[in-house]
């Protein structure tokens, strides 16, 4: 197999699908793409259905979704476990997923891909202000501590072990970080949403990927 990935430094949609296949323990090399110019586009799209990235190659078929291709993980390699085997657990984990894949706006606008190496450290931009980026995080802030302190007593991810949600989520650690957001100006316990965003960004997997990027 091989997973079509933008450059490492930013492309938060190319890391997720990367935490996945590696946590399912998936055969597969990565390429690397750019889209910065017209021209890099245009050879993006002449490979990409969809013209982004990541895109998942598995012999004549492809995959083109960062969701999906986790969804096909998660089929393919049931023993991974990636999705909470509790079916409720397994339910909220899908909400929070979905709602990180689709909603967060404010977030992805004001702390976006602009910045130098906004996935990966040790850079650090000053944090922006916008009420409707505080929502945002206030809403984080609530995602991540709910699901803590209801799912979490197997281990330290967002529903114990890991799954789907802490690769969908770990981008947005690596932001946190970069963009110095203060987790505990927006409600609710700030321990456990500091803590588990320390969590996302010392998994092994994806240490690898920012030692990539840093090259």
């Amino acid at each position: 197999m091989k997973l079509l990935i933008g450059p490492r430094q930013y492309s938060t949609w190319s890391l997720r699908p990367y935490l996945v296949l590696k946590r399912a323990g998936a055969d597969f090399i990565t390429l690397d793409a750019r889209y910065d110019t017209r021209e890099q586009k245009a050879a993006l799209s002449k490979v990409s259905p969809s013209g982004l990235v990541p895109l998942l190659m598995i012999g004549e078929d492809e995959i083109w979704d960062s969701l999906a291709i986790s969804e096909w993980a998660a089929e393919t390699y049931p023993e991974a476990g990636l999705w909470p085997a509790d079916a409720m657990a397994r339910a909220y984990a899908r909400a929070v997923t979905a709602e990180m894949h689709s909603g967060y706006h404010a977030l992805r606008h004001y702390c976006g891909t602009s910045y130098e190496h906004p996935q990966v450290g040790p850079s650090v931009a000053p944090a922006p202000e916008h009420p409707d980026l505080s929502a945002d995080i206030r809403r984080l802030v609530g995602v991540w501590t709910q699901m803590r302190q209801r799912f979490g007593s197997e281990g330290p991810w967002l529903f114990g072990r890991w799954s789907i949600a802490d690769a969908l989520f770990t981008p947005v650690a690596a932001r946190v970080r970069h963009f110095q957001l203060d987790l505990g100006a927006h409600g609710d316990d700030q321990s456990i949403a500091k803590t588990y965003a320390a969590t996302l960004l010392s998994n092994p997997d994806y240490l690898e990927w920012e030692k990539a990027a840093s090259v």
